[in-house]
């Protein structure tokens, strides 16, 4: 067993549990720490540090759920062999791709669709998209918008910059560096009104024709928005700890769209080390690129978030996309994406003539929002609420637990039933519909050809639960309902 001597700092910003969390994860990176050994039990540390027990738990949860160390019954916590896959230095050197050049030139009712149209009266809905916007903080956005506009002169109203206006591209680099652990310039970012226009952004930049890698099942507005670039897909399936890089090799595909932090629509926590061999294999031919969409990074109810991808990206081969559509508001569509320094340079070269295609009002809203500390209080309100749904959710699912395997817990806005025994999807969706209750299949995921072909009668079928724009009665009575449709015991 490792003896550990950590230093912990009193009166500081950073938590006890923090200092443990990066102090492990250190010596881990740092191969002080080898993979297969034994760490000291949570009690143990927690004596030898003089903290609460809860401290090195949350600690080493943080660790767990990142994929640096282990969890095996009866026997204790272990580094998991990661290793091995340190230290890679990418050619040309790695802080050199990471910070660019020194100059620069001056250049539905769909798929886990949204409400359904109709239905009958007093249908709850579990849709995986909708959020609770009870929490808005309408008299800060207004009391923004109105000092903007008060103040407003005539340079408010002239044409912006095209990846958008400067201040707000600062913020949001600030913003992804305290807590995505992201490593971008204002340079690298562009902004746009949702991450379709974003993708349509992108398919300028890398070309037409591409051979795209996607999880299978993935994000099914992603998905029609390649195949209408007539990009060849690729759709991978994953194993517990998501797309496979072995798979992308074979098959010789050129990108890879991945949602590393919470998957969806599995919820499935991509560790650290898949995450670097996906980087490795980028790495690995100069075309190669992992676009991440950071999907739910913001809702994590146990410990702290998952850093995204792009923060261990030391060769400039992921494009990041983030969205503040769902911490905030859907109304608002801004999204962005951080590009690598060479994929800049295309975008310099033949898209920089597109017009930014958020309102420059909205850009000086949305900064002013994030700059005064307004989002982050408004996440830490959405965080509890959220986190009360979740945990009633799961209260109240307790009696499924016999006939449906519960996962998805700790992150994001839905949960995910499947079946233990073989059943038809449609049916369950069909059975809750007759009792007024609209759940959502996982084959809306999946590529047409590939849920067509997994639909049998062997299928164990999987049901997304939403629970982010239901009260707390809707879920009990939502849950009720589902209990009669499917025969759990009441």
């Amino acid at each position: 067993m490792y003896e550990m001597t950590i230093r912990l700092r009193t009166g500081g910003k950073e938590r006890l549990y923090e200092q443990i969390y990066e102090h492990i994860k250190k010596e881990i990176r740092e191969g002080k720490l080898l993979a297969g050994e034994r760490l000291p039990s949570t009690r143990f540390l927690a004596e030898y540090l003089q903290v609460a027990r809860s401290t090195v738990d949350y600690a080493y949860g943080q660790l767990q759920a990142e994929g640096y160390i282990e969890s095996r019954p009866c026997k204790g916590y272990f580094v998991c062999p990661i290793e091995e896959l340190f230290g890679l230095e990418p050619e040309g050197g790695g802080p050199e791709r990471r910070q660019g050049p020194k100059e620069q030139p001056d250049l539905h009712r769909e798929a886990y669709g949204c409400r359904p149209e109709s239905g009958p009266e007093g249908k709850i809905d579990f849709s995986p998209y909708e959020i609770d916007m009870s929490g808005f903080p309408f008299s800060v956005w207004k009391k923004i918008t109105k000092n903007i506009l008060t103040d407003a002169n005539s340079d408010l109203f002239a044409r912006g910059e095209a990846q958008g206006d400067l201040d707000l591209r600062e913020t949001i680099s600030r913003y992804l560096h305290s807590s995505r652990g992201v490593e971008c310039s204002p340079e690298q970012i562009i902004v746009g009104a949702g991450n379709d226009y974003l993708l349509m952004l992108l398919e300028k930049i890398l070309g037409r024709h591409v051979r795209i890698a996607m999880e299978n099942p993935t994000y099914p507005r992603s998905y029609r928005i390649f195949r209408s670039f007539a990009y060849d897909i690729v759709t991978v399936d994953m194993d517990e700890s998501g797309m496979r890089a072995e798979t992308l090799e074979r098959e010789n595909v050129r990108a890879a769209y991945v949602m590393p932090s919470h998957q969806f629509p599995t919820g499935v926590v991509m560790p650290i080390r898949r995450r670097l061999e996906l980087l490795r294999w980028a790495a690995g031919a100069g075309d190669r690129y992992l676009i991440e969409d950071d999907y739910d990074s913001e809702f994590r109810f146990q410990g702290k978030p998952i850093p995204a991808l792009q923060a261990s990206d030391e060769y400039g081969k992921v494009i990041y996309l983030g969205s503040f559509s769902k911490a905030i508001a859907p109304a608002i569509r801004i999204s962005f994406m951080v590009l690598p320094w060479p994929l800049l340079q295309v975008y310099r070269q033949n898209c920089a003539f597109y017009s930014c295609t958020v309102s420059r009002i909205d850009q000086r809203i949305l900064n002013e929002f994030i700059r005064d500390g307004y989002f982050e209080r408004h996440l830490n309100k959405m965080r509890k609420i959220y986190r009360a749904k979740h945990d009633l959710m799961l209260e109240e699912l307790a009696p499924f637990r016999g006939k449906f395997r519960i996962s998805g817990e700790n992150a994001g806005l839905h949960l995910l039933l499947t079946s233990k025994e073989p059943v038809c999807e449609r049916r369950l969706t069909e059975l809750a519909a007759g009792q007024g209750a609209a759940v959502y299949g996982m084959r809306a995921g999946m590529a047409p050809e590939v849920g067509a072909a997994k639909e049998g009668p062997e299928t164990k079928a999987s049901v997304l639960l939403g629970f982010g724009g239901m009260d707390t009665d809707q879920i009990r009575e939502g849950i009720r309902r589902l209990k009669r449709a499917w025969g759990i015991a009441q």
